[in-house]
C-alpha cells in the first residue's frame, strides 16, 4: 500500500514538528536527502535488507520498517550484502539470541569490505538488558539499536545515525502511545497482518514477552477498521488480526469494546473475504467469542489455542490461570458449536519441575483434543522471568525423552486429522507458485491446511474451490473445481 504523503514537499528548513506522525514524515524527508547524497557519491542506489526473526508481530513490524526505508529512497534486497542491514530480533527462546550473535559476526566482515554499510538491531532482544550489554561491549560495529516501543521513530533514528560517528542506542522502557498512519510495505498484495494491540499482561512465568513488549495497549477500533478498509481497497482479501492475547482486546480502552465486538465490525467490511487472528489465551476465550466464530461467514475455521502443558501442577507453576479440565471443557464447547474448527496449539516440554508423568498428562490432552497441529518447544530459560530462578530445572536427557514421545503423538494425531478431509471440496486462497513444481499453485484452506494444485500465476491472491485428492501427511495434492465441475 503506497503512502499518500508527498515527502518532497516537506520544508526541511523549518524545525521538526512535535506531533506524530508529522514528525516522522519530516524525518523521512530528511532521510531521503541523506540517502540521495550518498547514492550520488557512489553513483548507484543504496540498498537495504530487513531480516526478521520471530513471530508474525515481528513480521508486521518489518513491513513498517521496509515502508519507511522505501520512502527514504533505499532499494530493498534480500541479501545481507547491502548498504543497510536491519535485524528485527526475537528473544522468546535463547537460540534466537544465539542466531543473531552468530550472524552479526559475519556482518562485521561484510562491513569491513563496505565502509558505507550500516548495521541496525531492533525488536524484542534489544529490550533485554543482558543482550544489550553484550552488544555494546562485543559488537561495537553496530550503528543503531532500538527496541519494540519506539519502532515508529525509525525515520528519526535513521537521521540520528547518519549524523553520528558512534553507536546510537534508543531503548524505551515502556511505550508512550500508538502512532498511526506511517508507511507500510506489505510482503503480500492479497493478505496482511494487522496489529490490533501490543504488549501482554499475563506474565506467564516462563515468558519474557511482557518484559520486552510491555503492558497491553489496544488500538482504537476505528483506526483498525479504517486500516482494513484501505487494505481491501488495495487488493487485500484476507487479514490476520495480531496480538499477544487478542481475546483481551479492548480492556484498556475508554470506550468499552470486546474482541468479539471488534470481529463483528471487521466482518462488515465489504470486499474482505477472510479473517484470521492469533493468539488466543484460553482463559479469555468467551462464549460470546465462540458464537461470533460460529455465526461468521468470514472468520476462518482455524483457532490457535496454546495449551503449554496438560499437568495442573505445571500449569499453576506457569501462571496460566486455567486447569487441564477447564481447557478440555472449552475445547469440547468449541467443537460442539463449530465441529469443523481446526484447533492448533503450543506446548512446552521441560518446564522446571516437570516429570515424565506430567508429560503424560500433556499427551493425554493431545489425544483427547486431537489437535490439527501442535508447535512443540523445549523450555528455554529466559533471564528475568520467574521460571529462570526456579531451582528444579529438568535434566536434558529427561526433557528429550518426554519431548520425543510427545512429538510422535502430536504428529500421528495431526496426520489423522488431515486425512479426514480426503475427497472434500474446500476453498483455498492461492498464495504462491510452488517452489518445487512451477506447474502447481500453493494455497491455504480456511482451516490453515496447505494444498498444492495445478494452476497459473494469475490465480495468486484469488480464492478458488479445490478438491482434496491426496493427503500427503500434513498437506494435500488437489485439483481446482470449476463452477460446472
Amino acid at each position: 500500500m503506497k503512502h499518500q504523503i508527498d515527502f518532497d514537499r516537506i520544508d526541511l528548513k523549518r524545525e521538526a514538528p512535535v506531533e506524530e506522525p508529522a514528525r516522522q514524515y519530516y524525518f523521512i524527508a530528511k532521510a531521503r536527502e541523506y540517502v540521495h547524497k550518498v547514492s550520488k557519491e557512489l553513483a548507484r542506489p543504496l540498498t537495504a535488507a530487513v531480516i526478521t526473526f520471530g513471530c508474525q508481530m515481528n513480521a508486521r513490524d518489518s513491513e513498517k520498517l521496509i515502508g519507511i526505508l522505501e520512502q527514504a529512497g533505499y532499494q530493498m534486497t534480500e541479501t545481507e550484502q547491502a548498504d543497510l542491514v536491519i535485524y528485527n530480533t526475537c528473544t522468546v527462546r535463547d537460540n534466537a539470541n544465539q542466531k543473531v550473535y552468530g550472524r552479526l559476526g559475519a556482518l562485521n566482515s561484510l562491513k569491513k569490505q563496505n565502509p558505507h554499510m550500516k548495521i541496525c538491531l531492533c525488536g524484542c532482544m534489544m529490550q533485554e538488558e543482558s543482550a544489550l550489554d553484550k552488544i555494546r561491549k562485543s559488537y561495537r560495529f553496530v550503528d543503531l539499536i532500538f527496541g519494540t516501543h519506539n519502532i515508529f521513530k525509525f525515520a528519526e533514528l535513521l537521521c540520528t545515525m547518519a549524523e553520528s560517528d558512534r553507536m546510537v542506542i534508543d531503548i524505551w522502557k515502556e511505550a508512550e502511545g500508538i502512532v498511526e498512519d506511517l508507511p507500510v510495505e506489505r510482503k503480500y498484495a492479497f493478505k496482511s497482518g494487522i496489529n490490533i494491540m501490543f504488549g501482554c499482561n499475563n506474565f506467564c512465568s516462563y515468558c519474557i514477552v511482557p518484559y520486552v513488549r510491555g503492558k497491553e495497549r489496544s488500538r482504537n477500533p476505528r483506526d483498525i477498521i479504517r486500516e482494513i478498509e484501505a487494505l481491501v481497497a488495495d487488493g487485500v482479501v484476507e487479514v490476520m488480526l495480531l496480538g499477544q492475547n487478542v481475546n483481551s482486546y479492548g480492556k484498556n480502552l475508554e470506550e468499552q469494546i470486546s474482541f468479539a465486538d471488534l470481529l463483528r465490525e471487521v466482518e462488515k467490511v465489504e470486499g474482505l473475504e477472510r479473517i484470521r487472528f492469533m493468539t488466543s489465551h484460553p482463559k479469555d476465550l468467551s462464549e460470546e467469542m465462540i458464537q461470533v466464530m460460529k455465526e461468521s461467514k468470514k472468520i476462518c475455521r482455524h483457532l490457535h489455542l496454546p495449551l503449554q502443558s496438560g499437568s495442573n501442577r505445571i500449569l499453576e507453576a506457569m501462571n496460566r490461570c486455567y486447569t487441564k479440565e477447564q481447557y478440555l471443557a472449552l475445547v469440547e464447547r468449541i467443537r460442539q458449536e463449530i465441529p469443523d474448527m481446526a484447533i492448533t496449539t503450543d506446548i512446552i516440554v521441560g518446564f522446571p519441575g516437570e516429570t515424565l508423568e506430567d508429560v503424560e498428562e500433556t499427551i493425554d490432552v493431545v489425544k483427547r483434543v486431537k489437535y490439527d497441529n501442535a508447535f512443540t518447544f523445549i523450555y528455554s530459560k529466559r533471564t528475568g522471568t520467574p521460571a529462570a530462578a526456579m531451582e528444579n530445572q529438568v535434566a536434558s536427557e529427561v526433557v528429550k525423552e518426554g519431548f520425543d514421545k510427545l512429538l510422535k503423538v502430536v504428529q500421528d494425531t495431526a496426520r489423522e486429522r488431515a486425512a479426514l478431509l480426503q475427497g472434500q471440496v474446500q476453498t483455498a486462497l492461492a498464495e504462491e507458485m510452488n517452489e518445487q513444481d512451477s506447474t502447481l499453485v500453493t494455497g491455504r484452506l480456511s482451516n490453515n491446511t496447505i494444498v498444492h494444485f495445478p494452476g497459473t500465476p494469475d490465480q495468486i491472491g484469488k480464492i478458488v474451490s479445490v478438491r482434496l485428492k491426496e493427503c500427503r501427511g500434513f498437506y494435500y495434492i488437489g485439483e481446482q473445481i470449476t463452477e460446472s465441475g
